[in-house]
């Protein structure tokens, strides 16, 4: 009767594990046959424990690569706030108040300290922890929200300069292009997940208060918890900040656009807001593809950006020791510098550089300084106003400070249309007289500087119209107002 078989390591099961590679006894087998068995025994060992040198550079894929550079500035977000409950055993009219806990994920913006995150993860709440992906954790406060847009500031004091996430660009995202979102999904921090870009520009309407405009929508796997964190492209760059998810569907997620996020960003971080200084530059960010340049639109009169000799036209590529690529990189290169401190500015004007001396001022006045005219061309230089007036149909002046009062905060200024030409663009799209234009297409008006820059600028291909914003009386109103130049007839009209 045989016996029962061995455990696994055990003598008799290595005799026949032998035997079988051998094809039988060694001891029936001539001497040249029994080399041949073993040699071919370990030759088996062999290839099972050694490892090509190649395999380990097939592991690392380009995901691989773009996670590692980026997780270091991840921010997994947890956060408590207290609700009440009512509880029918203390009676219809009292309430029980408990503590609830939720989660989102950060950006890493700034080495101080400074981390980027939706507004829906830290409205409300009492207490903020941000843990890093080297387990790190730091209680956080909140620097400065924006609720229309869904994003806001928080700060640690980490003990160390902690790593800034690699920011991308959004002008020149692909559909189909691989995208990674990394984020405390569910509270699983630091979770990977990979797809692609489904589509651009996507308008999404969450509840009555909340929309959301020109978001990419992304395949990778967004859950709750996500909130607030990176969508990554293959270079490990941050091209979006994950934000909503469609309930009930599968594998729909949006991120906000990396380039709009960080226009947003840099009002948040104005040092008017957070240091009460003033530089009196007025900027903007121009991104296409791998050319990201922040430029000088304007300059506020007196202030010390006019007084160090920066002129509209002008690149600022460098503050102090900081490579200035955007707005936030500006604010971010001047905060936590005392009004009276200098700084050198490198901008590029034509083909040469220039090195100039800021002088931070203190700021005064709050919103008043939008009403400040802008030295770099005066708003009502004749070419200027006749080319608003022929191309667009309507004249242009600087805010009378008792209009000022009817901008919402959300704006920081804009331009009082004086005049209205008949049968004009501006007239068949339904702007009128004593309107205040506070944007075209995606930039602010602030100067007759920035509508100059702005008509300026190339359309898209198949476009022929431009975006505007007017203040009428309490309501902000939106349309779209045809170039001169364009053939195409509209009948649009001012919408809310």
């Amino acid at each position: 009767m045989p016996s029962a078989p061995s455990d696994v390591g055990s003598p008799e099961i290595g005799r026949t594990h032998l035997n079988f590679l051998t094809s039988g006894s060694r001891a029936d087998l001539p001497m040249t046959h029994r080399l041949i068995a073993f040699g071919l025994c370990c030759a088996v060992w062999l290839s099972s424990t050694t490892v090509a040198p190649a395999a380990d550079d097939l592991r690392e894929t380009a995901i691989v690569k773009a996670v590692k550079r980026a997780s270091p500035s991840v921010v997994n977000i947890n956060t408590e706030k207290t609700t009440v409950d009512r509880d029918a055993v203390f009676g219809a009219g009292n309430a029980k108040p408990r503590k609830v806990n939720g989660m989102g994920t950060g950006i890493v913006i700034d080495s101080r300290g400074y981390i980027v995150t939706n507004h829906h993860v830290v409205a409300e709440v009492e207490l903020i922890r941000a843990s890093l992906d080297d387990g790190a954790t730091y209680t956080a406060s909140v620097v400065a929200t924006d609720r229309e847009h869904d994003l806001a500031i928080i700060k640690v004091d980490a003990t160390r300069s902690l790593p800034v996430m690699p920011a991308g660009t959004s002008s020149d995202l692909m559909l189909g292009e691989p995208v990674i979102a990394v984020g405390n999904a569910f509270g699983y921090q630091s979770t990977v997940t990979s797809g692609i870009v489904s589509a651009l520009s996507r308008d999404v309407e969450v509840n009555e208060t909340q929309s959301y405009r020109n978001l990419i929508q992304t395949d990778a796997s967004i859950n709750p918890g996500n909130s607030g964190g990176p969508l990554l492209n293959m270079n490990g760059e941050v091209v979006g900040v994950n934000v909503a998810i469609r309930a009930g569907a599968q594998r729909i997620g949006f991120a906000i656009p990396i380039d709009d996020a960080r226009r947003i960003v840099a009002r948040m971080m104005s040092i008017e807001q957070l240091n009460q200084t003033f530089h009196g530059l007025d900027a903007k960010d121009v991104k296409q593809g791998q050319k990201r340049e922040l430029h000088v639109a304007g300059l506020s009169a007196d202030s010390p950006a006019a007084k160090a000799g920066l002129q509209t036209g002008d690149i600022v590529t460098k503050v102090g020791d900081r490579p200035i690529v955007d707005s936030v990189d500006w604010e971010l290169a001047l905060l936590g510098r005392s009004a009276g401190d200098t700084v050198e500015v490198v901008v590029r004007r034509g083909e040469k550089l220039e090195t100039l001396t800021l002088a931070l001022a203190p700021y005064v006045g709050g919103r008043s300084r939008v009403n400040t005219e802008f030295v770099a061309r005066a708003n009502n230089d004749n070419s200027e106003s006749d080319r608003f007036w022929t191309a667009l149909g309507m004249r242009l002046a600087p805010l009378p400070t008792e209009r000022v009062g009817h901008i919402p905060s959300k704006y920081r200024g804009g331009l009082l249309v004086t005049d209205v030409r008949g049968t004009s663009p501006a007239a068949v799209n339904g702007i009128r007289k004593d309107d205040i234009l506070v944007g075209l297409r995606d930039w602010e008006t602030l100067s007759s500087e920035n509508v100059t820059w702005i008509l300026n600028q190339n359309l898209p291909s198949g476009q022929n119209s431009l975006k505007f914003f007017v203040i009428r009386g309490q309501e902000t109103l939106y349309g779209y107002i045809q170039m001169v130049n364009s053939n195409t007839p509209t009948n649009t009209t001012a919408v809310r």
